[in-house]
């Protein structure tokens, strides 16, 4: 048996005990997992916004570790092996792995059919992200099964320790493709709209696709700090200053060229009437999403500008202003990441000393401790910007 953090309702996390896992098909491995961490898009899960999670569920999307099992038909892998794994799940045969898409694969989803009710096509399964998205267990525990054993898992070279690439798993590529999809040029203002993890790493990448200047929005002090001190972005404390009369007059009247929603589903404002009819409809189960950031990216971007959103979504939304959209000339780039193209690259610029990812950590505590931290990151308390779990030390 082994210990893993278990979801058992809204605002419910707990560490059990539970069955350790076991090679199912020819091309998995077990990894016993030496780091994982938090994420942002866990708190959808952890606030009830998710649906088809069940009792029990093993949560985590963000893991590394040793190889401990090998499926006879992984050859590229080897006991003892040191590995980053994807969060998104991919075959790497079928149509949309072979065009790079990996997060949209055919074939990784087991509950596709699911999907396809709720969306019109399946994406790709994902890591302890609900049964709708493949009930697989996910990496908050000791051990992790891993499919497609053979195309997701990047073996990490000696001499880096595991917070250095830890977050090629997930929030790294994230944050590199949505500066990607900004499809920016050189020279542009880029905006970017929440500074947790995913958006500092888009705030540093949007650096490396030639931004000119790159504007911070947040509300959280820690966050807004590394912003501008490792980020390198001017700030904009959206709980003192309304943001599109600064963005206008930071831009000249023009707006960003390109803005990147790393907010998503749970955004906060400061008393708008759209998010407060957002939290009421919720409350009264009319609603899901929280579509503030979203509704103010489009109101901001500048004409024939782009949105990036790589902020997750659930449901139906509400009120977002797409007459604005359409008459401005946005152009619109989303999804799920498709971690797999990414992570030679983003190894490589680590390994080169341009990015050390290490540098959001806040917090590293035990699994034991890990049911405390889901509120304490939930509640943004204790200067908490990102948490790394690790499933085989000791309770402090």
């Amino acid at each position: 048996m082994m210990k893993a953090l278990t979801w058992h309702g809204k605002h419910d996390v707990r560490v059990d005990s539970v069955p350790d896992p076991e090679l199912q098909a020819p091309n998995d491995v077990i990894i016993k997992v030496t780091s994982t961490a938090i994420c942002g898009s866990d708190l959808h899960l952890y606030d009830g916004m998710m649906p088809t999670m069940e009792e029990g569920d093993i949560l985590g999307h963000e893991p590394m570790g040793e190889v401990v099992e090998v499926g006879k038909e992984v050859k590229n892998l080897n006991k003892g092996d040191r590995v980053v794994v994807p969060f998104t799940i991919a075959c790497g045969a079928c149509r949309f792995c072979k065009m790079g898409l990996t997060s949209l694969c055919d074939t990784s989803n087991p509950n596709a059919e699911m999907a396809n009710k709720a969306m019109g096509h399946s994406p790709s399964a994902l890591f302890g992200y609900s049964h709708m998205l493949g009930g697989i267990p996910g990496g908050q525990a000791q051990y992790l099964r891993v499919p497609f054993a053979d195309v997701g898992p990047i073996k990490i070279p000696d001499g880096l320790s595991d917070e250095q690439v830890l977050f090629l798993s997930d929030i790294f590529p994230t944050g590199y493709m949505a500066a990607e999809n900004a499809q920016i040029e050189p020279g542009d203002t880029v905006a970017v709209w929440g500074c947790g993890p995913v958006g500092l790493f888009a705030i540093k990448s949007a650096w490396m696709f030639g931004a000119g200047r790159v504007i911070a929005i947040d509300g959280v002090p820690e966050r807004l700090n590394l912003a501008k001190s490792w980020g390198k972005a001017e700030i904009i404390d959206n709980t003192k200053e309304h943001v599109q009369d600064r963005l206008n007059e930071m831009t000249g009247g023009q707006g960003p060229d390109r803005c990147i929603d790393a907010v998503g589903t749970e955004a906060h404002s400061t008393g708008t009437a759209d998010a407060v009819i957002d939290r009421a409809k919720e409350m009264v189960k009319l609603g899901t999403d929280h579509p503030h950031v979203l509704r103010e990216t489009i109101m901001c971007c500048r004409k024939g500008g782009t949105l990036s959103i790589p902020g997750v979504y659930i449901g139906f939304l509400d009120k977002v202003p797409f007459g604005a959209l359409m008459n401005k000339g946005l152009t619109v780039k989303t999804g799920q990441t498709h971690v797999h193209r990414y992570l030679k690259p983003l190894l490589g610029k680590i390994e080169a000393g341009e990015i050390d990812p290490s540098v959001i950590i806040s917090h590293t505590v035990s699994i034991e401790d890990a049911p405390k931290m889901y509120k304490t990151f939930r509640d943004k308390e204790d200067s908490c910007i990102k948490v790394v779990l690790k499933p085989h030390a000791e309770a402090a």
